[in-house]
């Protein structure tokens, strides 16, 4: 048998390092736990909710509800279409013209 300070033990399997890798699994999985209660909890949807206007008594302060809604759906809507333009075109398919110059291509070369 050996002796104990010939016996290479590698320190990852020994006791004292045990404790650090389970506060580090404790602290994941409270992070990850976390996380998950966040997404559940509807944070992002309560900081994205839209104003609304129709429970303004004001008239005055509720027309300007409406004009502020109407401003940023135009904003919306024109940043949606520039979006739009920038996408590139869908593929068109071969009309007649195409097809017949095609054919006369493939009779006079055929791939050499």
């Amino acid at each position: 048998m050996q002796k104990p300070e010939e016996m290479h033990i590698d320190r990852r399997y020994t006791c004292r390092a045990l404790p650090d890798r389970m506060k580090v699994k404790r602290h994941v999985k409270l992070a990850a736990c976390i996380s998950i209660a966040l997404t559940i909890s509807g944070l992002p949807s309560a900081l994205a909710a839209a104003e609304q206007c129709r429970f303004i008594e004001a008239r005055s302060e509720r027309e300007a509800c409406y004009q502020r809604q109407e401003t940023a759906r135009a904003a919306r809507q024109k940043a949606l279409e520039t979006q739009q333009a920038a996408q590139p075109k869908p593929y068109e398919p071969m009309g007649p013209e195409d097809a017949q110059l095609a054919k006369s291509m493939r009779g006079i070369c055929r791939g050499c």
